[in-house]
């Protein structure tokens, strides 16, 4: 198992435009800020998609600008076709994801594209990037959504998933993701899925998996990603968020009890918790009204809890 985790911050895009609230674009700055203030290291910001699909991001140009000021900051961004990337380009955001579901239905009705079409605006992009100074070029994901299964599909078959895996690494991505974009997956499904695309990826490609806790596996799946090896993990602050194109896909991990557990098993996140713990006050404040959710934000922690160094010795009486 990795000593080192990545937790990749989603909330401000992933949670974000999936509520009707417009989160004040200040507000998202301190967000952002006090988040990277208590170690989160990579942190997706926003997706460059028009403002009248998702006015919760129309600020997102902004909001890059605004994050590439804070030093050891990835600033991600998630893009739907080529005109995203280019903005997301100009904006120098450090990461960029292309979402590619596996169900063609679902990629119909979330980036009103096909497979064919999502690999040609992979190809598009990777160009983009490549005509990029290298020291300028950001990394390219193509995330494989509902890799887990499909609310209007169903299972995907695997030998689809697998081809889709391939002509994305061969498009020009650096690496592909998993997204269990329904809240589909299972520790057993996890291992198996996470074999199967390295399969045909090699290890380096597959990296990174993006969880919901729609059906309570969240954690459970995320130590059945460790233990095959993946060592970042998408999460979003108080659990907000899901996928507003796939039907009953509520529940994004609560990174507040990511980080908590993977502390608890003394692995290295960088992320002091209990400056972490604080930030959901700025979500409290800037979304009034919405649930947040977390067990360790209301339980606290535990007596002798040291984080990123939680080994306790039992205490005789």
């Amino acid at each position: 198992m990795q000593t080192d985790i990545l937790v990749s911050e989603v909330g401000p895009r992933d949670g974000l435009q999936s509520i009707k609230t417009v989160m004040p674009t200040e507000a998202k700055k301190a967000w952002i800020a006090a988040e990277a203030a208590a170690g989160v290291r990579e942190i997706e910001v926003g997706s460059f998609v028009p403002a009248k699909l998702l006015p919760q991001l129309a600020d997102t140009a902004e909001i890059v600008a605004f994050a590439k000021t804070i030093p050891g900051l990835t600033v991600a961004v998630l893009v739907p076709n080529l005109k995203g990337a280019e903005a997301a380009l100009a904006a120098g955001a450090d990461k960029i994801t292309l979402p590619l579901s596996v169900s063609e239905s679902h990629s119909r009705a979330n980036l009103r594209r096909s497979h064919d079409q999502v690999i040609e605006e992979a190809q598009a992009i990777a160009a983009a990037i490549r005509a990029l100074p290298v020291e300028r070029r950001p990394h390219f994901e193509g995330s494989l959504s509902t890799v887990f299964g499909c609310t209007i599909e169903g299972a995907i078959p695997l030998r689809q998933i697998l081809a889709l895996a391939e002509r994305l690494m061969a498009a020009g991505c650096d690496e592909v993701g998993l997204s269990d974009t329904t809240g589909y997956a299972d520790p057993k499904a996890v291992r198996e899925m996470v074999t199967a695309v390295r399969g045909v990826v090699g290890d380096k490609a597959l990296t990174g998996i993006h969880l919901h806790n729609t059906r309570g596996l969240g954690l459970a799946n995320v130590l059945a990603a460790l233990e095959m090896g993946l060592d970042m993990v998408d999460s979003s602050l108080g659990g907000i968020g899901g996928c507003p194109f796939a039907p009953g896909a509520s529940g994004n991990i609560v990174t507040e009890d990511l980080v908590f557990m993977l502390q608890a098993m003394d692995l290295r996140t960088g992320i002091d918790l209990k400056k972490l713990l604080k930030v959901r006050k700025v979500l409290a404040e800037a979304l009034p009204g919405e649930p947040l959710y977390g067990f360790t934000p209301d339980a606290g922690l535990p007596l002798g809890f040291v984080p990123e160094q939680s080994t306790r010795k039992l205490e005789t009486a």
